[in-house]
């Protein structure tokens, strides 16, 4: 069972998600004596039950100095101790996309932190054992080495064996789009993820290679028009979802600007787009659900998930930079038909500005204190204090054990019978919240780096 993360106090709260068992099919997908000739009767096909997955993805993995100097042991640089507080959700997630926004070093060069950042290729293999399936790349400091940090970055993440999008080594990859297969319920599911920015940080497009960069609107030579184009491309390919990370916004801004806006509703409008998760702010801003959508279902948009780990300083910035959301999407599959983002969850990572480790602030607010934790009780306030409020509820149940379940499916019932007796006046379910402790479960995963939709998943995720 996976139920809503828990968000206990101080006006915490998450979207309510399903609760609902996911089935693993970990049977083999070819036979052993294929290979060999040898014959065998045919077995029955697995039975396909409805079932679901979870998509996650984080805000903006940012290291400043700091954060590398955290990540040095003597020998190397190894980021995993920093996110050891939070790699349960990571690793329990179907698919875990992480928002890498800056650029590996090409060899030979030196790290650096703001304003042209470079950050050492070790995290690439770091992010692969923290339980990170991907990245999106496409960022407004995606340049800051050149066309050979955008190399240097796609080498090292193909190395580690990690998806990603948003950036390009030649003219064809720019063209290709990344792909996920998931198993659940006796079904393969196929996720299509793209990734593109509005911002270049006034950063020119290589005259040579203008296509090595996803940047849309008046900075690129894209239009979001392109990006509903590549998602309809990528359905047309087999897709069964697709999600946009959208680097976007303004720094520092608690709220979507207009832009975010108007791009958000004309990908809605589209029908071609699952979800998208945004970045770019620092700042968490909150979550949407937008008419549209796939079948008309709508679609599913968190305007800006903050940083998760940057090194960013609480003098310069407040408590703000220092507790991004980490979001988790539940998708419906059934035994026939198309799979559906049916809820998006949210919780609260906290970065230990002394250490730059993370960890659930939730846990924090309530009081639990993890071996190495430098934060103080005024620290772990201000977290809450600036982060919770920006997230709206109508309605909070607090506690998924029988009687919370109950209540959350009960009033669930009652809405849509108003709904349906009074289609004029609608009442919305968006706002109404369930706080309980989370049940992490896995699944399997093959990530295809050679941008080519599946037919099957081989092998278990981790």
């Amino acid at each position: 069972m996976r139920s809503s993360r828990m968000l206990a106090a101080l006006g915490s709260v998450v979207v309510l998600a399903a609760c609902s068992t996911t089935t693993v099919d970990n049977s083999s997908t070819a036979s052993d004596s294929a290979s060999t000739g040898a014959t065998e009767q045919p077995s029955s096909a697995p039975t396909v039950q409805p079932s679901t997955l979870t998509i996650l993805s984080g805000g903006d993995i940012l290291p400043h100095p700091s954060v590398n100097e955290a990540a040095w042991n003597g020998t190397t640089y190894d980021y995993t101790p920093l996110f050891a507080g939070i790699q349960p959700w990571i690793e329990g997630a179907d698919l875990a996309l992480c928002q890498l926004e800056v650029p590996i070093v090409p060899p030979g060069e030196e790290i650096s932190g703001y304003p042209s950042f470079g950050i050492p290729p070790e995290i690439a293999t770091s992010l692969k054992q923290m339980g990170w399936d991907g990245c999106t790349l496409a960022t407004n400091h995606s340049m800051d080495r050149g066309f050979a940090g955008i190399v240097a970055t796609a080498d090292a993440l193909d190395a580690a064996g990690l998806g990603w999008h948003g950036i390009a080594r030649t003219a064809e990859e720019a063209k290709q789009i990344q792909y996920y297969t998931l198993e659940t319920g006796g079904r393969t599911v196929t996720v299509a993820h793209i990734s593109a920015t509005t911002l270049t940080n006034g950063v020119p497009l290589p005259q040579d290679e203008p296509w090595s960069w996803n940047v849309i609107g008046e900075f690129g030579i894209r239009t979001v028009d392109d990006i509903i184009a590549d998602a309809r491309r990528a359905r047309e390919a087999g897709a069964d979802l697709v999600v946009l990370s959208q680097h976007w916004g303004t720094e520092y801004v608690s709220e979507p600007i207009q832009e975010q806006i108007d791009i958000a509703n004309q990908i809605a409008a589209s029908g071609a787009v699952d979800l998208i998760f945004g970045d770019h702010s620092h700042v968490p801003e909150p979550v949407a659900h937008l008419d549209g959508g796939p079948d008309g279902k709508g679609m599913w948009v968190v305007w800006s998930m903050g940083n998760m780990i940057s090194g960013q300083l609480v003098e310069n910035n407040g408590y703000r930079v220092v507790a991004g959301l980490m979001m988790t999407a539940t998708v419906d599959v059934p035994a026939e038909g198309p799979a559906h983002v049916s809820n998006l969850e949210w919780t609260v990572v906290a970065d230990d500005g002394d250490t730059d480790r993370l960890f659930l602030l939730n846990e924090l607010v309530q009081g639990q204190r993890p071996e190495g934790l430098s934060l103080t009780e005024e620290g772990i306030q201000g977290r809450a204090d600036v982060t919770y409020p920006v997230m709206e509820a109508d309605v909070v149940i607090v506690g998924g054990g029988p009687s919370g379940l109950a209540c959350a499916l009960r009033l669930a019932q009652l809405i849509d019978a108003h709904n349906a007796a009074h289609p004029d006046a609608p009442i919305s379910k968006e706002n109404i919240y369930l706080l309980d402790k989370d049940h992490i479960h896995r699944n399997r995963l093959q990530v295809l780096n050679q941008y080519e939709v599946p037919t099957a998943a081989s092998g278990p995720k981790r």
